[in-house]
Parts: C-alpha cells; structure tokens; sequence
C-alpha cells in the first residue's frame, strides 16, 4: 500500500486536472441522479394529474419539470463526455511522466545496474506495468472519490424527504461501495498479483525466444520452450478466470443491494404515503433515485479487485525509480584540461555482489592496484586473459563502474570529478559486441551524430569500408538493417560501427575486441578501415590476440587486474615472459 499512496503523491502536478476530473465525474452521478428522480416524479404526477380533473390539469405546469428532465439530460452527456477528456489526460500526462522518469532512470544504471534484469522483464516495467499505475486513477481515485461525495449528496437529498430514506440509502452505498469492494480487494489480490507475475515472466520468454530463435531451431529446444509459455498461459488464463468470477461476484452483489435499497424506499415511501406524510407521486422519486444513486458505486468492485495487481506494478516501477546507482555524478564538470593524459595509480576496482549475503572480503578485485599512464595520442595495445582487468578497465573509461581505492586521472582530473556524458564525450568505443537498431542504416550512423549530413556519412563509410555494399542497396542509406542488424552480416555490422567511430570526432578512441570472430579477410578489412581512425587519436586497444600489432607498438599486459609487462612488443616478446609465450603458440597456431 505504500508504493500506491507513493504513486498518488506523483498526481500532486496534475491536481488541478484530477479536482477537475473528479467533479465532471461527480455533476455526471448527480446529473443521472436528478435525471431519474425527476423523470420518475414527473411522470407519476402527471399520471394522477390525468386522473384528475380538468381544472387541476390546467392548474400544473409541465413545462418546468419537462425543462428539468432536458437539463439532467444535457448536463449528464455534457459532463461525461468532458470527464472522460479530462480523466484520460490526466492518466496519459502522468504515464508520460512515469514512463520518461523510468527510462530516464534507467540509464545511469546502464550497462552495470541493470545486468541482473533481462530484456523482457525491463520492457514490461516500461510498458504493462506502467500502463497498469495508468488504471489507478481512472478505476480507483476518481471513482472513489465520486462515491464519497455523491453518497453523501444523494443521501441528503433523500433526507429531505424522509430521514429514514437517506440513512437506509446512504447504508446500501456504504454496502455497495466499501464493503464490497474490500470483498473484492480481498478475493482477488492474490490472483491479481499472481497474474502480474506470470504476464512478466511469459513476456520474458517470448522475447528471449524470438530473439533466441535460431539457437532454439538449432538445438530442437523449441519445443520445449513452448511447453514453458503454454503452461504460463494457462495458469495465467486460470488467474484471469478467478478475477472475471471476482469481478462477477462484484456485479452482482452491487445490483442485489441496488435492488433491495430500492425495495425498501418503496416499503418506506409506501408507509409514507400511506400515512399521508409524502405525496404518492416522491414515492417514484425515492424508488428510481435509489436506482441512479448506484452509478456512483458500481465501478468500486471490479476496480480493487485489481489493486493487488496495481500495488504489484507499482512496487516493481519503483525498485527501479529506487536502484542505486553504481556511479554517482557530480553536478558539473570542471574545465576540460589541454593535457588529456591518463593516469591510474593504485586503482582497485570491484564490482557490487550479486548476492547481499556475499561481503565485500570475499569478492575479488577486478582491478587490483593497477598502475598506467598514457599519454596524449599514444597507441596503446592492452592484452590479457578473460577476467585479467580488461573490460573492467574500459568500464572505468567510460564511468560505467567506479572505482573504490586510487587514483585515476584526465589531465589531472580525476575521474569521479567529470560527469559521466562530459567524459564520454570524448571517447569514441569500437566493440566487437555492436548494437545494431532496427532502423536504417542512416538511422544507425546518426547515433554517432545527430547533425551529420549525406556528405559525412557516405564519407564515414567510405573510411569503413562500406560504401558500395550501401550503395548496392536499392534504398541506399535508407536500406533497413533489421532487428539487431539481423539483415547484414557480421562483419558489415562491424563495419558500420567503424563508420559510427569515424562520425565522432574525440580525442581518445577505444578499441574494444573489434575483430574477434571475424574470418581472416574480414578481419584484414576491418583492421585497415581502423587505421584513419587512429589518426591523431590516444588510441586504446583491448584483446588477447597479437594480430596487428606492429614490434614498436607499446603492450601493456594485464593479470589479476593489475600491469604485469609493459613496453614495445618486440622487447617484450624477446624478453621471455607473458608475451613471448603468447608470440610463440600465434606462430605455431599460424603454422597450422
């Protein structure tokens, strides 16, 4: 409950338009209200009035009540047509909100944040589960708040005819609207939290099946997979059908305490009458009034029952609002330094743990005392095993992760002192896990820069290598890519990166395993389209291959997180260590 009186604190800048909404709402219950109380005395009076005699048939006038059944009429088309403008603005205002205030949250806790969530479960908060707080106003607050009101309105009314009329009236719209809700809330918090869960986890599956189709076809685990959905679907379709029963139950129970209301305004109007204390005609009012009175509540039911579902949403919404962030920036930059020179010394890195029960003691440091200086437009190759610090160190780079003990310097700066976009402004990364948009190629290399006209980007592609296979397309640079590049190869991916890299113009370019996996002709390509790149640039390449480096080239060789050789390769490899023993199984691996 408190992720949901959380949420009705973020209509706070929409008040205007929910006090709006909710009286729109109100004029509309009472509008039907008068509607009917009049419709119902005025056609009872004029029934005895036909019965009378001609003198009093001209004495009554018809026209007022007439006009006041065309007013309750008007007002109630005006008012609900109005209420549901405003009532659908204020819901579309607040989930444009929350869904930019989400996705806005979500990437400061990109890449390392979020690496426990899969793709699925991130788009369902972003989409179903935001579009579910959506109802909360809608089903929940404004309908509510029009019962209240209009319960209490409705049964003043009905006081002034009788006060036995407006406490039996009021009595059935607390029944119909309190009790039966909670009914309801209760009844159906467990299937509506139940169905949040498996909608979350089948939309997870499905996206990882489609993406992961081929592998699936591969290995013959389609079917199986589909076992996984259609046992989801069923439970789900089984949480569905208790909710559609709660909801019935609802219905119902709102319409027996609507019809028994009624029966008693006849029983106590009909004593009335009878003792000659209330005009036979107000007995009609008491009767279809009662009737109208119930609008205000019949939503009530079926609304809580899906509270649980909504609290369930919300709760998810908000641990990602609430994440915390695995670098804190700070509010501004300082002025960027002339001597863009890097300097690591003593830095040890860690990332958090997975797990909370694991301390910090046990987890081991992904950089671990690491020394490193690198000077403006210096060609520095860093090798190294899986796990030595590699990744870990472009993480640092680009302040993706931060580090705990240390220093690390730009031009002086540390690094925790320059924003996060400041510092990434000036790093241009070539990776060999390249994103690729489902968009056009033109869409995919704008990324890199939004102002880039045909000329640049035809030029960036020619420096990658690209340019005909773009220009054999019929569309050109309009040609389509796919879902994650799926329409062009590998090594075309790597290549539009490359031209992504060659429309960014920074100091320091990073050279993240760009060839790996690439067949050897491919792999020459790619390595030559890099060399304008480089150009100017302090240039970072990080593999575990000797492919490409030239014997003055500086190595720095990583272990445990920290430099275990550093210098020209050809000294490094003549020197017997990490690097020689590299050298010597690349030249046996080349022999074969």
């Amino acid at each position: 409950m408190r992720d949901l009186i959380r949420l009705m604190r973020l209509y706070t800048p929409y008040r205007r338009w929910i006090a709006g909404g909710i009286a729109l709402g109100l004029i509309t219950v009472l509008a039907n209200f008068g509607l009917l109380a009049l419709s119902g005395w005025f056609l009872a009076t004029a029934g005895v009035v036909g019965l009378a005699g001609f003198a009093v048939q001209n004495a009554f006038n018809f026209f007022t009540p007439a006009a006041g059944v065309r007013f309750f009429a008007t007002v109630r088309v005006v008012a609900r047509y109005t209420g549901r403008l405003v009532d659908h603005e204020t819901t579309f205002r607040l989930l444009a909100g929350l869904r930019t205030d989400l996705y806005a949250r979500l990437e400061p806790l990109a890449p390392l944040g979020l690496a426990g969530d899969r793709g699925g479960d991130l788009l369902g908060r972003l989409v179903a589960d935001i579009d579910r707080l959506g109802d909360f106003f809608l089903r929940v607050i404004s309908p509510f708040a029009v019962a209240i009101f209009g319960a209490v309105l409705m049964a003043l009314v009905f006081a002034a005819f009788s006060p036995l009329a407006g406490l039996v009236l009021l009595a059935g719209l607390v029944l119909a609207g309190a009790c039966l809700p909670l009914a309801s809330l209760r009844l159906g918090r467990g299937p509506s939290s139940d169905a949040v869960t498996l909608q979350t986890a089948m939309r997870a599956d499905l996206i990882d099946g489609v993406q992961g189709m081929a592998e699936l076809l591969t290995y013959n685990a389609a079917p199986a997979m589909q076992t996984r959905v259609d046992r989801a679907s069923t439970a789900l379709a089984g949480r569905q059908g208790r909710l559609a029963a709660v909801a019935g139950f609802g219905i119902a129970g709102n319409l027996l305490i609507a019809n028994l209301t009624m029966a008693a305004m006849l029983l106590i109007g009909g004593a009335l009458v009878a003792d000659h204390r209330l005009p036979g005609p107000d007995l009609a009012l008491l009767a279809l009034g009662a009737m109208a009175a119930f609008e205000a509540v019949a939503p009530l039911a079926t609304a809580f029952q899906l509270l649980g579902g909504m609290r369930d949403s919300a709760r998810r919404v908000f641990e990602i609002i609430d994440r915390p962030l695995p670098i804190h920036d700070p509010a501004t930059s300082p002025k960027r330094p002339d001597h863009l020179a890097l300097r690591f010394t003593g830095v040890r890195l860690r990332y958090p743990a997975p797990d909370e029960a694991i301390g910090e003691s046990r987890r081991n440091w992904a950089l671990d005392r690491l020394d490193l200086a690198i000077e403006p437009g210096e060609h520095v190759t860093i090798l190294g095993r899986s796990g030595a610090g590699k990744t870990s160190l472009v993480n640092l780079l680009l302040r993706f992760a931060d580090y705990q003990e240390g220093s690390a310097t730009l031009g002086g700066v540390e690094l925790r002192a320059i924003r996060g976009d400041d510092l990434r402004s000036l790093i241009t990364l070539v990776s060999q896990r390249t994103q690729m948009f489902a968009g056009s190629v033109r869409d995919n290399l704008l990324i890199a820069n939004p102002a880039a006209d045909d000329a640049a980007l035809w030029h960036a592609l020619d420096i990658a290598q690209l340019a005909d296979f773009v220009r054999a397309q019929p569309d050109g640079l309009d040609a389509l890519v796919g879902e994650a590049g799926v329409k062009i190869s590998g090594g075309e991916a790597r290549r539009l990166s490359i031209a992504r890299a060659a429309l960014r113009d920074t100091p320091f370019l990073i050279l993240d395993e760009p060839t790996e996996g690439l067949d050897p002709l491919t792999e020459a390509a790619i390595r030559a389209a890099i060399v304008p790149l480089a150009i100017g640039r302090t240039t970072i390449t990080i593999t575990h291959r000797l492919e490409g480096i030239a014997p003055t080239d500086r190595v720095v060789v990583l272990e445990r997180g920290r430099v275990a050789e550093d210098g020209p390769y050809a000294t490094l490899r003549a020197a017997g260590g990490t690097v020689a023993r590299l050298a010597v199984l690349h030249d046996r691996v080349a022999r074969l």
